[in-house]
């Protein structure tokens, strides 16, 4: 017998600038992609999902794409409200951000936070993961890519590894039906700063390359709505030709801030709110502030020069 396709429902959290999406797959024992902040679960998932004569209650399933605070910090909460039934599923490279607070400030610290000269930025971190992370809790499956996860009635999803956003971001595929989740491991260019994120770019462009031609989604699942070259928002749901054109925007969108990132070297702080990228900054065109956390801007560019020290100097 052909297994009926499950309905997949976006949930949308409002949070500062930007609108953060999970997404309900309604499946015999449901599943939950990404949880958004400590406040998602009861005040935006529930009630929408009351309005599609779901409980929020039979949540089994919280499946989540990578460890920045607006995809887990309603993670704690949600769960909660399963009663603690619903299983937590993350990579084990982003598994101490789910189970520490503190991760998000070491992260800030070894990261932007060399570049963005706020002397209270580590503060301001700890404070967003008080207010936004629901509470710290073990996962109950740590998954490394290869695994299926089952959802009853012949229903599975696969779990696909897709680092370069964070080491751990994975993809879940609906099996069979092809619709694939992704968070934001598929940049575009960039959402409310208007510069695209990713730890690793190496590794960003052969999950991109692999996204594309292994997993090509039927449906694409983003977790915020990326922007076009021109500016111009998708949607968080695309269809198969929606998803080729994002992933290959993403992929221009890399090769064009590798060309810069590679052409100009780091150089000691000038002043300049780019430094020690301004040189990139000026080649891009990029005129954003780069100082607007998450601040992508010194998170991309930092993955060209990952040896260069606070003077500017590279070996």
């Amino acid at each position: 017998m052909t297994r009926r396709p499950v309905a997949v429902h976006p949930l949308v959290s409002p949070w500062g600038r930007f609108g953060l999406y999970s997404f309900f797959v309604d499946a015999p024992e449901p599943a939950i992609v990404d949880t958004g902040i400590a406040t998602s679960p009861a005040a935006g998932m529930a009630p929408a999902l009351a309005a599609l004569g779901r409980r929020i209650e039979d949540v089994r399933w919280i499946l989540l794409t990578h460890g920045h605070i607006d995809h887990i910090g309603g993670a704690h909460a949600l769960r909660e409200l399963t009663g603690g039934r619903a299983k937590v599923v993350i990579h084990r490279a982003d598994a101490p951000f789910l189970r520490s607070r503190r991760a998000h400030v070491d992260e800030y610290l070894a990261g932007r936070g060399r570049h963005l000269r706020d002397p209270d930025g580590a503060a301001a971190v700890a404070a967003a993961g008080r207010a936004v992370i629901s509470g710290e809790l073990e996962p109950d499956l740590l998954v490394d890519g290869g695994e299926s996860i089952d959802l009853g009635g012949g229903t599975t999803v696969s779990v696909h590894p897709l680092p370069g956003h964070t080491a751990g971001s994975v993809a879940y595929r609906i099996d069979g039906q092809d619709d694939v989740f992704v968070g934001d491991a598929v940049q575009v260019h960039g959402a409310a700063n208007g510069f695209p994120g990713y730890a690793d770019p190496a590794a960003y462009r052969a999950s991109l390359t692999r996204l594309r031609d292994e997993l090509a989604p039927r449906r694409l699942y983003l977790g915020h709505p990326y922007r076009r070259a021109d500016g111009t928002p998708y949607g968080v749901e695309l269809d198969a030709a929606q998803a080729r054109e994002a992933i290959g925007q993403s992929l221009d969108a890399e090769a064009a801030v590798a060309e810069a990132a590679c052409r100009c070297a780091v150089r000691p702080d000038d002043g300049s709110p780019y430094a020690p990228f301004a040189a990139a900054a000026a080649r891009l065109g990029y005129t954003g502030d780069p100082t607007l956390e998450p601040a992508p801007f010194f998170t991309s560019l930092s993955g060209y020069h990952p040896h260069h020290d606070d003077t500017g100097a590279t070996p």
